[in-house]
């Protein structure tokens, strides 16, 4: 069972006197919960190792699918196969954070992957800060925590400029290059999020700008906030597969960009080979022994429970839960059900007490850096609350 401690919540006042404005979810309930997981630090170093290897695989898959040409299978569109290449073949296209999913590693139940969200991850604020603000809120600052996003992100910006040496070298070759950080007008946690990111690159020495994607400029001379200023670097919070989609004018223009080299975009374009759930099924082919890999195709499993899946898509929308007879067990609408399927071996979340599920998110930035939990049902969705972590 699921150790949990309850704490005093921070009221929606101090939230938003942090920054935190989307703590009321629609029907009303609060979306960070007053309770924490409470872990060992084995458990702890589990998540850490597990993450790093983890990612080692995306790696290794990605260049796989990149030497064989199988963008399809994993639902690529085609107008982003060159920016993908293009931003693969230079270490300057740095990715610099993502968040993995996991079930497990607690309540004595293995670790195994869900998913990654390599592109746009959600949670940053939350996991980064939150954490922190809920033990100081009660009184816990000799507590422990795995959660070292801020720093760890702060560093992973030094790296576009040292690539993968010690980051204590950047003001030796840092050469006043500016970043450019955009979301879309309107979304208040995708604009809080990014401009947490913004201060980070700051703190981490860069010279940095805010536009929203509205009014930023792209042309075949690089990129430029509504002032013409330009930019070498382009944080984008703003999915790839919807740039490729319903942006295809702009596909074009940042490919054009990145292979002129007249700026480099952040997170790169090969991230969106990490985000697409169908590299779960290369993993599955390349690493057939890895504990931390649930069965993985791109057809209905047979004998099994199972999940489908879209390849891309988010807060748990177009997934369903099948029975081993092909019978759906419970499933979840939304606006993804033109991507192409894949199907899961079937895993169970630790629980509560209370039967609450917690789903693990671990962040990545160069390395594991951060733990936090989502808490829910069968499928995690919109409506599942954050919860924190402390470390017995």
């Amino acid at each position: 069972m699921v150790e949990i401690q309850k704490v005093k919540p921070l009221d929606d006042a101090t939230l938003e006197e942090l920054g935190f404005a989307w703590h009321t979810d629609s029907d009303g309930s609060k979306y960070i919960s007053d309770e924490l997981v409470t872990i060992s630090s084995q458990q702890a170093e589990d998540y850490y190792e597990a993450v790093n290897e983890i990612y080692d695989m995306y790696v290794q898959a990605a260049e796989h699918v990149i030497s064989n040409d199988l963008y399809f299978e994993l639902g690529i569109p085609f107008n982003l196969v060159d920016a993908i290449k293009k931003s693969w073949e230079n270490d300057v296209h740095w990715h610099l954070y993502g968040r993995f999913d996991l079930a497990g590693g607690i309540d004595g139940k293995p670790i195994k992957l869900i998913e990654f969200n390599a592109d746009t991850p959600t949670g940053l604020f939350e996991t980064a800060l939150l954490q922190w603000a809920i033990l100081k809120h009660n009184n816990m600052n000799d507590q422990m925590q795995f959660n070292n996003v801020y720093e760890a992100i702060s560093e992973n910006f030094k790296r576009l400029i040292t690539l993968f040496d010690d980051t204590e070298v950047f003001e030796e070759r840092y050469d006043g290059w500016k970043i450019l950080f955009s979301s879309m007008q309107g979304n208040t946690e995708e604009e809080t999020t990014t401009r947490l990111l913004q201060q980070m690159a700051t703190d981490a020495g860069f010279n940095t700008g805010f536009e929203f994607l509205q009014n930023t400029h792209f042309d075949e001379n690089g990129i430029f906030d509504a002032n013409e200023n330009s930019y070498e670097y382009w944080f984008k919070l703003y999915p790839w597969e919807d740039i490729a989609i319903d942006e295809p004018e702009l596909a074009t223009i940042l490919t054009s960009i990145m292979q002129n080299q007249k700026a480099i975009i952040l997170n790169p374009a090969y991230t969106l080979l990490f985000q697409s759930k169908g590299m779960m099924k290369i993993l599955c082919d390349l690493f057939p022994d890895s504990t931390y890999l649930l069965k993985t195709s791109f057809e209905p499993l047979q004998g099994i429970k199972q999940v489908e899946k879209t390849v891309f898509g988010r807060e748990g929308a177009n997934t369903k839960i099948i029975d081993a007879n092909g019978s759906t067990l419970e499933q979840n609408d939304g606006p993804y059900a033109n991507f192409k399927k894949i199907y899961q071996e079937y895993v169970e979340f630790p629980k509560d007490a209370h039967g609450d599920k917690y789903q693990a998110g671990v962040f990545f930035a160069y390395e594991a850096c951060g733990l936090s939990y989502r808490k829910g049902s069968e499928i995690m969705d919109n409506m599942s609350k954050f919860v924190g972590h402390v470390i017995r």
